[in-house]
């Protein structure tokens, strides 16, 4: 399984190093049967993100025809322009990070980050999934109607209001399409993801090198709907 990590401008490092880490792991356990790389939507260069304005390196381009995964994190940090250094100086009442995350998810609209997705969720030979507010850049762009989904806390209003159906789980399993809730479940994600493409005993074998318990609810559409809770 090759997987594609997206980074885009104002991106949530531990959305993306979190699932990287525990895909990577997963592929030195398994002997390679995983693989693992940075992308974005316009191609190798520096992306900066939301947190300190740390930075990482996009090493390609992303490929929606590329068989395997694709990943999309979510957001945090400061509204600036692209690419531009938060200001450390302005004082923090002046801003409210939860107010700002959408913005930041919405400005991946305007590149052609949506259209690459579009084209993966048509791939059957692709599995999205997204970790925190990745889920919304999804639903922002339309692409997840009726489809369950699970984001951060404070995002799960926004997710009903695009049409989806949001769902207060750790991971939403809905095959072709899996989600993360909020920041720290990259983790759980990225070892349910392991769990269900490569296998249980490697999945084990890295929790146990991270030290890392799974927890929360692993949501799927299967069995009967529950009545009168």
């Amino acid at each position: 399984m090759h997987a594609q990590i997206v980074l885009f401008d104002g991106f949530d490092p531990l959305d993306v190093i979190a699932p990287y880490e525990v895909l990577y792991a997963g592929g030195t356990a398994s002997g390679g049967a995983v693989t693992v790389e940075l992308v974005s939507a316009d191609g190798p260069r520096e992306v900066v993100s939301g947190t300190g304005a740390l930075s990482l390196r996009a090493t390609g381009t992303l490929d929606p025809e590329r068989a395997g995964l694709v990943l999309v994190p979510g957001a945090a940090g400061r509204v600036g322009g692209p690419g531009e250094t938060p200001d450390h100086d302005a004082g923090a009442g002046e801003w409210q990070q939860d107010e700002l995350v959408p913005v930041l998810l919405g400005r991946t609209l305007t590149t052609e980050l949506p259209t690459l997705l579009k084209a993966a969720m048509e791939n059957p030979e692709v599995t999205v999934a997204t970790v925190c507010g990745g889920s919304l850049v999804l639903a922002m762009a339309g692409l997840l109607e009726g489809r369950p989904a699970t984001t951060h806390h404070m995002g799960m209003e926004m997710l009903d209001a695009t049409g989806a159906h949001a769902v207060h789980a750790r991971v939403v399993d809905d095959g072709d399409f899996v989600s993360g809730a909020g920041v720290t479940s990259g983790l759980d994600l990225g070892l349910h993801l392991l769990e269900r493409e490569i296998g249980p005993r490697i999945a084990h074998a890295v929790e146990g090198l991270f030290a890392h318990e799974r927890r929360g609810t692993v949501w799927r559409r299967r069995g009967p709907a529950p009545v009168g809770l």
